[in-house]
């Protein structure tokens, strides 16, 4: 297994990179990197548009992203709880949290090789 996190910050306490919705994204990929042989999981930040974009990724599950709409709301799942266990209300706390911090998260995904999920504040 590979754990990365390229990131430096400092700031005023409500840093975009500390947090529950962190927590959520990571906790997030090691669970779908569960059955991964060799997994990866990525903390990074990159800019677009002049703004930070922070991202979690790994090279777990993945999904089809025509269901990419389901993942933001409370209790959707995406996966079988006998798969991956969770009642489906983590990243719906995770768009909530970052759309109070005036950001928007969203995610890029593929079946069996992954998802990144991206975030700004």
């Amino acid at each position: 297994s590979e754990y990365r996190y390229p990131v430096e910050h400092s700031g005023d306490g409500r840093s975009p990179v500390a947090g529950h919705h962190l927590d959520n994204l990571l906790g997030n990929a090691w669970k779908f990197t569960a059955n991964t042989a060799q997994a990866r999981i990525e903390f990074g930040v990159t800019e677009r548009d002049g703004k930070s974009v922070y991202y979690v990724a790994d090279n777990g599950a993945g999904f089809d992203m025509a269901y990419a709409g389901k993942l933001f709301k409370a209790f959707q799942r995406l996966h079988f709880a006998q798969e991956f266990p969770g009642i489906g209300i983590g990243l719906a706390s995770v768009a909530r949290c970052i759309r109070r911090l005036g950001g928007r998260v969203w995610v890029e995904s593929e079946p069996e090789k992954g998802a990144t999920f991206y975030f700004t504040c």
